[in-house]
């Protein structure tokens, strides 16, 4: 499934992705936002699969904190599942555009207690490199489909 590339929507991510996928041995790798608006990625050859990835991550930090809110819990920081051969983690952190989400599939080569150590660390890197978002214009019908179209055209090359 990885073809070992990294591709992302802006520029101020692909450096710290990258130097986190080398680090932490990383399969897969989406930075996305809470909705599943795709940020970055890496290893994922298909649309499709950046797609599911993206809507799955974005809907077990969801339900994670929802669960947290009727727990009356503070935000559940991070989430890992781990198998035999593959873990996956899905981690959150701050940022001036907000909230940010990390999905990472790593396997035997790597552990949990490293991809978090390096999600932590380099969640700093574009954090700090991040542009602040410019004032959000309302959306209008005509360009709906334009942004996430924009987006995925700039993914996968198209």
């Amino acid at each position: 499934m990885s073809d070992g590339s990294t591709r992302a929507v802006e520029p101020w991510v692909s450096a710290p992705l990258t130097k986190f996928v080398d680090e932490a041995g990383a399969r897969l790798t989406l930075i996305m936002n809470p909705s599943g608006q795709v940020l970055a990625q890496h290893g994922f050859t298909r649309a499709m699969d950046v797609m599911a990835a993206a809507a799955l991550g974005a809907a077990i930090v969801a339900s994670t904190s929802e669960i947290a809110r009727m727990l009356e819990e503070p935000r559940f920081n991070a989430l890992n599942h781990q198998g035999s051969r593959h873990g996956i983690f899905v981690g959150g952190f701050d940022s001036p555009r907000g909230r940010l989400l990390g999905l990472v599939v790593y396997g035997s080569n790597s552990s949990m207690g490293l991809v978090q150590l390096f999600v932590e660390e380099v969640a700093r890197e574009p954090v700090a490199g991040c542009p602040v978002p410019e004032t959000r214009r309302p959306v209008l019908a005509e360009d709906f489909g334009r942004e996430p179209n924009q987006s995925l055209a700039t993914l996968f090359r198209t």
